[in-house]
């Protein structure tokens, strides 16, 4: 009798945990696994802005997942683009761009999420991210680069527009990469004579009528100091209504001279999630507390990508797209699907949040553990130390340490590498949101024996 077939779709927090445990927890003979993944590496996805600020190298936040010789899980290089359920088929585009369909027995759809735009002129073809590796490398180079560019300009116009710099989104995401930015920028104009530190400005703004709402009122508004005090202009209630090259039209009529819009106003599931035809809510897949997709045999779905029932929180509350829910879903996915194989009940996923970090660079922070607020010197403690103990290898924590360390001492340097520096990169460059079929084109496909293997 052939082993069963499991698929795990994405190498994220979710994915990785439950890979991780289905590797542990089941016999040799008893399963064959597969991870689908564009890159063999976990990203610790919270220290983006670290690494977009050159506080931490991006290898210390990129978890090797050919580092251990022991583990047996098979890796697939490349992206999940479509699902059909029925003929228990996910369609994937190799990193080669071939094309091929990879059966399943079991499928465990991790596939995280994706920056969330809005239809507003200009955003997708003018704004960057911070939501990959990628991302937060070319962001960084794109910020020094303004610094240089204005050092070297002699246009007063065009030097303004380069020594402002917009971030969208009023979340920890948002918050943290406009927080790390701004010191990044304010240590390194001490290095520019021609420049005025005056001229270097961020805005930070938000739909929202409040800064980290999920923070509380208290730490929201000593976030909101603090950021302040930095020389960031943080506008609530205020959003982007066009987006130029070399301008930002905001909501309230303000038009900025800007060569720089940072975008992490939300995520939204993967585009792949659209590809099943199955339940949605509020974008995200319908699932049961056992983390089942209702209608699609053998089919788990879990993290950013599904709606998972908050059971602690009630009153038809889903589970946050946080890293800590991820992580304990991945386990106790990784137990409902091995339950599954032999025939034992599955259990609910139950999990009360633990808290929020929030690192502001420096010696700035605000953290709400276990609903203690603290700030300052504590909450960065905590904060880091939180990160620190949930990356998963020695190696990364002791290259994330290492890099904490070495700033502490050294502080920054402002070194670029010139990556895209002549080719502007955009969302979906990064993102590839356009690369997912149409429910057509993934039927056309799996109907065709000779296509299956």
């Amino acid at each position: 009798m052939a082993r069963p077939r499991i698929l795990v779709v994405g190498a994220g927090f979710a994915g990785v945990e439950c890979v991780r445990r289905l590797e542990r927890s089941l016999a040799p003979g008893e399963a064959d696994i597969a991870l689908v993944t564009p890159f063999s590496y976990q990203l610790y996805l919270p220290l983006l802005p670290q690494v977009a600020s050159g506080v931490l190298t991006p290898q210390s936040v990129a978890v090797s997942l050919r580092r251990s010789r022991r583990h047996r899980t098979r890796i697939v290089p490349g992206g999940a683009i479509g699902v059909d359920t029925k003929a228990k088929i996910c369609v994937i585009r190799k990193i080669t761009d071939e094309i091929v369909n990879e059966p399943y027995d079991h499928l465990v759809l991790a596939a995280g999420s994706v920056t969330r735009t809005f239809d507003i002129p200009g955003l997708v073809e003018n704004a960057q991210g911070m939501k990959t590796l990628a991302e937060a490398a070319y962001i960084r180079d794109h910020v020094i680069s303004q610094l240089d560019l204005a050092d070297a300009s002699q246009d007063e116009a065009e030097r303004e527009s380069r020594l402002q710099f917009v971030v969208v989104g009023g979340g920890y995401a948002g918050t943290e990469t406009a927080a790390c930015l701004q010191r990044l920028t304010a240590n390194a104009v001490r290095h520019y004579p021609r420049l005025d530190p005056k001229l270097i400005k961020w805005h930070l703004i938000d739909i929202a009528p409040k800064l980290m709402p999920e923070l509380g009122d208290k730490l929201g508004v000593t976030a909101m100091e603090i950021l302040r005090k930095r020389g960031i202009e943080v506008s609530l209630g205020v959003s982007v209504a066009e987006a130029a090259p070399d301008k930002v039209t905001f909501t309230d009529g303000r038009v900025l001279p800007c060569r720089t819009l940072i975008w992490t106003a939300g995520v939204a599931a993967s585009p792949l999630v659209a590809t099943l035809g199955t339940e949605t809510v509020r974008g995200r897949l319908a699932v049961t507390p056992e983390m089942q997709v209702p209608g699609a045999d053998g089919v788990f779905a879990l993290g950013d990508s599904a709606a998972v029932p908050d059971l602690a929180k009630g009153d038809g509350a889903i589970c946050p797209p946080t890293a800590q829910h991820a992580m304990r879903q991945g386990r106790v996915l990784a137990d409902n699907l091995i339950a599954s194989l032999r025939g034992r009940p599955l259990q609910q996923y139950v999990h009360k949040d633990l808290g929020l970090v929030v690192d502001l660079g420096g010696r700035d922070a605000v953290s709400k553990p276990l609903g203690i607020e603290l700030k300052g010197v504590p909450a960065q403690v905590v904060a880091r130390g939180y990160h620190w103990t949930g990356l998963r290898t020695n190696v990364a924590k002791t290259r994330v340490l290492t890099n904490w360390l070495l700033n502490a001492i050294a502080g920054d340097d402002f070194v670029r590498t010139g990556f895209q520096a002549r080719k502007p990169a955009t969302l979906r460059d990064f993102e590839y949101t356009d690369a997912y079929l149409t429910p057509e084109q993934i039927h056309a496909r799996t109907a065709s024996p000779a296509d299956h293997g």
